[in-house]
């Protein structure tokens, strides 16, 4: 089957993703809609960076072998965003371990909030 669309438009899917601590600290990351698409990295900021790209290498030798690449099971129905209040106080914490951690505020909120929504805790989450 040949594919019609380009690696532009793929890259720009947003696919879920599993992203677990291991016990050394490292992290694994894991596209589900994607087989056999992974890595790994030191730390978050590093995983999720680590991540896109082996995304990118997926869906690139997928379209140079002519594979059928399958689009995100359920992106295209929830929305990707919502807002939130926050007390101060906890914003300013929230603020200060995503600089701790290297990553954006939205992207430590994204991790807090799927361990909690997945029943895995800080460790394991899926988006």
């Amino acid at each position: 089957m040949k594919n019609l669309k380009n690696i532009e438009y793929y890259t720009g899917l947003k696919y879920p993703f599993i992203l677990e601590q291991d016990e050394d600290g490292s992290y694994f990351i894991e596209y589900p809609d994607l087989p056999g698409c992974m890595t790994c990295g030191a730390t978050v900021e590093e995983v999720l960076k680590m991540g896109e790209d082996a995304k990118k290498c997926w869906i690139s030798s997928a379209l140079n072998d002519g594979d059928f690449i399958p689009e995100p099971k359920f992106a295209a129905d929830c929305p990707d965003n919502f807002k939130l209040r926050l007390p101060k106080t906890l914003y300013k914490q929230l603020s200060a371990n995503a600089n701790a951690e290297g990553v954006s505020m939205n992207q430590y909120c994204l991790y807090l909030l799927s361990g909690g929504v997945n029943g895995g805790g800080i460790n394991n989450f899926r988006v």
